[in-house]
């Protein structure tokens, strides 16, 4: 239990960079920074199939598919609702929107998993989830009264955008989690890289496609890396490596050592870093409300970690 609460705040602590780095990159369409990133992720994990090339080799069509499945939807389709939330909307609020998927993975996993899992009482996860809950709304509404807020249409395309990327990734983490828990032989750094090989050929596409995309849409965006290629390459690079393989890596070995009800609600680690990266990029720390919301997250988050699931009778 605890090796997989420190793997899952690593994962967090990793996967909160992708939320600055839309900010990084104004102007840089968000479909460009979600084949960009996992480009790199697909290029980074060509080299690493190599070492598992023994554990890919035992994977079947069936395996393959999902893992096509898992890439599609919970890296480029994810990733291109949430840059664009970010640039839409600001860093934030799309961030706060993010932070609902404990409440709504660990609601779905008690419907769906709990005959798998063990039932986590009601009783007992209504606190948990009720300080999760709070802690987000303080925090949303420190936010909405920011100097630098952003307001009218974009805030609301942010906040849709947003709300897409939480569907993406409440679907993710069930499918993924299912496959680890039906295979407990299987190396998660192999399922990892399986899925890094298995985004690599969408990626291509998409950056194929969007360059003359851009070109016909006579947005005079330089192609292929941008009016800055430097900046672009070296964070497409490091998200690639941290946030997306390193941190699905250790997503996965959390997964395989945790119940699916209680990994759900570990996200909340990848909230509260991108919030710190989001204030440290500001240059100023948060305000007393949004202070209450990170303590009331993290008070949420320390609730649920002494929760054990209830077997169901047969």
């Amino acid at each position: 239990m605890c090796t997989g609460i420190l793997y899952a705040l690593a994962a967090g602590l990793m996967w909160g960079l992708v939320f600055v780095a839309p900010l990084l990159l104004p102007g840089y369409p968000a479909a460009l920074l979600s084949v960009g990133r996992y480009l790199a992720f697909g290029l980074i994990a060509l080299p690493l199939a190599r070492m598992d090339r023994a554990a890919l080799a035992r994977l079947g069509r069936a395996d393959w598919t999902e893992a096509l499945k898992l890439a599609a939807v919970g890296n480029l389709l994810y990733y291109l609702c949430l840059a664009g939330a970010i640039q839409l909307a600001g860093a934030p609020l799309p961030t706060m929107i993010i932070g609902t998927l404990p409440v709504v993975i660990a609601v779905s996993v008690n419907l769906r998993d709990a005959r798998r899992d063990g039932r986590l009482p009601w009783l007992r996860l209504a606190p948990s989830l009720a300080l999760i809950a709070l802690g987000i709304a303080c925090v949303n509404q420190a936010e909405l009264h920011a100097p630098d807020a952003a307001a009218g249409a974009g805030r609301l395309q942010g906040v849709l955008l947003a709300c897409a990327a939480v569907a993406c990734w409440t679907w993710y983490p069930l499918r993924n989690a299912d496959w680890l828990r039906r295979h407990p032989e299987r190396s998660p750094r192999a399922w990892t890289t399986a899925q890094g090989v298995a985004t690599l050929p969408l990626a291509l596409a998409g950056y194929l496609l969007l360059w003359p995309a851009l070109r016909a849409a006579g947005a005079g965006f330089p192609m292929p890396f941008g009016p800055q290629p430097l900046r672009f390459v070296a964070l497409m690079a490091a998200i690639g490596l941290f946030a997306s393989w390193l941190g699905t890596l250790c997503w996965n070995a959390a997964s395989q050592r945790l119940p699916t009800a209680l990994a759900g609600q570990l996200i909340v680690f990848e909230t509260l870093a991108a919030l710190g990266y989001a204030f440290a990029l500001r240059g100023h720390p948060p305000g007393p409300l949004a202070l209450l919301g990170i303590a009331l997250l993290a008070a949420g988050v320390a609730w649920a970690v002494r929760i054990r699931p209830q077997p169901l009778p047969a």
